[in-house]
C-alpha cells in the first residue's frame, strides 16, 4: 500500500496525492470510453481538444495495446512534482496484455478557489 501524500509545493518528485487520484482515474476512463473529447464528463477537469484527444488515441493505437482502467498498483509508480504554479503529473498506464505500459497520461493540476484543485490533461504518450 502506497502512503497517502498530500500536494507538496517542493520542488522534488513526489507520489500522486491520494485526493487527485479518483480524478486522474477518471481522465484514463474517459480516454478508454473513446470520449470526443477527453475529460468532458468530468467535474474540475478542462477537457483535451478534439485534435489533442485524437493524437492520444491514435498513440495509444500505435502502441499496440489495449488500455485497461488503473489498478491501485498505479499510485505506486506514477509521480507529481510542483512546477511553480501547479503540479505536474505523469500518470502510468495499464494494457490488458502487459500490466503497466510505458504509456502515460501528463496532466497539469492547479490549485482553484472554489474546487481546490483543476485538472488540465495534456497528452498520452511514451516518454
Amino acid at each position: 500500500m502506497v502512503e497517502e501524500v498530500g500536494p507538496l509545493k517542493d520542488e522534488v518528485q513526489t507520489a500522486v496525492p491520494h485526493v487527485w487520484q479518483e480524478t486522474l482515474a477518471a481522465i484514463v476512463d474517459s480516454l478508454i470510453r473513446g470520449e470526443s473529447r477527453i475529460g468532458e464528463s468530468i467535474d474540475n477537469v478542462e477537457p483535451m481538444s478534439e485534435e489533442v484527444s485524437n493524437r492520444c488515441r491514435d498513440n495509444v493505437a500505435s502502441y499496440g495495446s489495449t488500455l485497461i482502467r488503473l489498478p491501485e498498483a498505479t499510485w505506486s509508480t506514477s509521480v507529481a512534482m510542483w512546477q511553480g504554479d501547479h503540479w505536474a503529473c505523469l500518470v502510468d498506464l495499464w494494457t490488458a496484455e502487459e500490466g503497466r505500459s510505458d504509456l502515460v497520461l501528463d496532466v497539469a493540476v492547479s490549485e482553484d478557489s472554489e474546487t481546490a484543485f483543476r485538472f488540465r490533461p495534456y497528452l498520452v504518450y511514451v516518454p
